[in-house]
């Protein structure tokens, strides 16, 4: 007979520099905010750390509880730590607290990042020390910001009983920010020069030291954001020069395609959008459509496929394909509405574009959660082209809302979207494979070939597209398996407590 009660919880402390609603710039706050909560579901006792910034609403600092504090000891440095914690909706945080690091305006972008980074990272390791509650298995580490926390944990605590036995997982969420400083970094903040094995494994040449490298090198397993990913970091091209280290280690590589957070982004009950509807129920689609087009000053019309596009406006998503085929695409009676900030060229492109087509093209040079909402309902296609796409999350999106995904094959791109297979009518969306503009147009202006000619294939695809699924349930069955794996004895001790 089963006795649950003494059954063995293996525990999971998540560190992220951001984490939603408190804090966020990307996709690794929506991670921190939604991924924890799903290992609970799946059977973990998890909680969140992250840094206690000047920026996190009011409303939830007048609701934080202190549980202790310590200094901690940054190279010659002892630095004040406080650390605070909220329940929220049942998963526990904690906020890392010193206002000289984080008492700031933003996130990050200031000269010391290096040095409040490395601060956070150790005082994540003094905590899980002092801290009886923040006593953990797995240290789950996320990006370049908590990078050093693997180093530290192997070179300063491996005789602290709280810390010897945690094992840790690093997810690299874009491998384009590694965190690199100068190599006066490695003994003037981290304390590290004198330990030869750490100044060669954080080392990325001989005048720099890089965060992420060391991680790489001293984490018990390493994953990425889709499976895709983890392949193409192995790569040259896209592992931004740490493909060799990705190789080496491709042994303790997993690439897990995150998702979203599906009670936010659910068009039967989103509060952002015109008029709700649901799978088989897409009567009200059509007023979202409506609605974004006189919204945005297009031609109310439906019979002219709608694009959309949300993101950053960079050349890794793919803009530059978009502006070389506006012109094709505006002369075949399509319409495009743009939404985002970013480089400027960019901006002032979409802007003329504007210009040249009104009533055709609109662009929104901002950030707007809610118009993303109402852009994600009432859109008929969601273009996505990028070079290059860790995980991705507004294809996912955009199919919860029976948008149509059309995205080039590269990372969670290639993993999430089933392109259109003409014979059997399977797939979820569209794709294409290279670089090219042309490429590009001639996928995109199929797929409004097929929303103009065969209304039931395309709403077979609207279909297909909704059901898929993108719950955090499915990749939080994959981290327990990791953890899991790293902590066998848990498993074992259950199993005897099951007898």
């Amino acid at each position: 007979m089963t006795n649950s009660a003494k059954r063995r919880k293996i525990r999971v402390l998540f560190a992220g520099s951001e984490a939603v609603p408190f804090s966020k710039t990307g996709g690794l706050g929506d991670v921190a905010g939604s991924l924890p909560r799903a290992l609970k579901h799946a059977g973990a006792r998890a909680a969140v750390i992250t840094p206690l910034y000047d920026s996190i609403p009011q409303e939830y600092k007048d609701r934080m509880k202190h549980v202790g504090d310590f200094y901690v000891p940054l190279a010659w440095r002892s630095i004040y730590c406080g650390i605070e914690k909220l329940s929220l909706q049942g998963l526990d945080f904690y906020f890392v607290d010193n206002k000289d690091y984080f008492g700031r305006d933003g996130l990050y972008g200031y000269f010391d990042d290096g040095e409040r980074f490395a601060y956070f990272a150790k005082a994540i390791c003094e905590a899980i020390a002092r801290i009886p509650e923040l006593e953990c298995d797995v240290l789950h580490c996320n990006d370049w910001q908590t990078a050093l926390c693997p180093v530290f944990l192997r070179e300063f605590y491996r005789d602290v009983p709280q810390c010897n036995n945690v094992k840790t997982v690093f997810t690299v969420h874009n491998v384009k920010f590694q965190g690199q400083y100068g190599d006066k970094v490695l003994g003037e903040i981290l304390g590290l020069s004198h330990i030869p094995a750490a100044a060669d494994q954080l080392r990325s040449d001989k005048d720099s030291i890089n965060f992420m490298k060391g991680a790489l090198c001293y984490t018990d397993w390493i994953t990425t954001v889709s499976p895709s990913y983890a392949n193409e970091l192995q790569m040259p091209f896209y592992g931004e020069g740490m493909d060799g280290i990705f190789r080496r280690r491709s042994s303790i590589l997993s690439g897990i395609l995150n998702g979203i957070d599906q009670t936010i982004w659910n068009p039967a009950s989103d509060a952002m959008i015109p008029a709700n509807y649901s799978q088989g129920e897409l009567v009200n689609k059509a007023e979202c459509k409506r609605a974004l087009q006189e919204e945005c000053g297009l031609d109310q019309d439906p019979t002219r496929p709608l694009i959309v596009s949300i993101g950053r406006l960079t050349d890794q998503k793919g803009l530059g394909l978009v502006r070389y085929s506006m012109d094709r695409l505006m002369s075949r009676g399509v319409q495009v509405i743009i939404l985002g900030t970013g480089d400027h060229d960019h901006e002032e492109a979409f802007k003329y574009f504007q210009s040249k087509y009104p009533g055709k093209m609109c662009a929104k040079i901002a950030f707007d959660n809610a118009l993303s909402h109402r852009m994600y309902a009432g859109g008929d296609i969601l273009l996505m082209p990028s070079e290059f796409e860790p995980c991705g999350l507004s294809q996912m999106i955009a199919m919860r809302y029976g948008t149509l995904p059309v995205v080039r094959e590269t990372g969670g791109l290639r993993d999430s979207v089933a392109p259109y297979n003409k014979f059997t009518g399977e797939g979820t969306g569209f794709s294409f494979a290279n670089m090219n503009a042309d490429e590009m147009a001639d996928t995109l202006l199929g797929a409004c070939e097929l929303f103009w000619t065969d209304k039931p294939a395309w709403d077979k695809l609207v279909d297909n597209a909704m059901s898929a699924d993108f719950s955090w349930r499915r990749a939080a069955n994959d981290y327990m398996d990791i953890y899991h794996w790293l902590h066998p004895e848990i498993i074992r001790y259950n199993k005897r407590r099951d007898r």
